[in-house]
């Protein structure tokens, strides 16, 4: 990895490729993710049957695991071996990592848009001030003075 947001720039023959990899991309097959992993390729097919990390498939119906999946195989394994938490707990804790994750993107998304509205709203705020009329004389409230006006009304005839 650059470190650029987690992608990989694939190069042939000096130039840059087509295509770019990112830590998405399903490149690996279970062979090759059970290495990278420490697992076996068995595990492996069985936290797919569980739903604990679903890799991409080939349209031959092959697995194909991605370097985001990869670390989650190893979360997986480590919160069954150190922690001690079986797989249905694994299971709920990646299903509220994931949903935590979306609200945290939703959040950041509502928080653009807040921030638009308010910009907008500033804009318009600006605009209105600068439409005032300068020719009028300002208004002062007569319930802040502290002069006296009697009132007498006139006589009948």
């Amino acid at each position: 990895m650059d470190g650029r947001d987690g992608r990989r720039r694939a190069f042939v023959a000096g130039r840059s490729a087509a295509y770019e990899l990112t830590d998405e991309s399903p490149v690996y097959v279970i062979s090759v993710a059970a290495q990278l992993s420490g697992l076996h390729p068995q595990t492996l097919r069985q936290y797919d049957r569980l739903g604990l990390v679903s890799p991409d498939r080939t349209p031959g119906r092959g697995r194909r695991y991605s370097a985001r999946d990869i670390e989650q195989l190893r979360e997986v394994q480590r919160l069954s071996q150190d922690e001690g938490i079986n797989l249905a707990g694994i299971k709920r804790i990646i299903e509220l990592e994931n949903q935590v994750a979306a609200l945290q993107q939703r959040v950041a998304e509502l928080s653009a848009a807040v921030e638009g509205a308010a910009a907008a709203m500033q804009q318009r705020e600006a605009q209105v001030h600068a439409s005032y009329r300068r020719d009028l004389v300002p208004y002062e409230d007569v319930r802040s003075s502290s002069a006296l006006v009697v009132w007498r009304p006139k006589p009948r005839e």
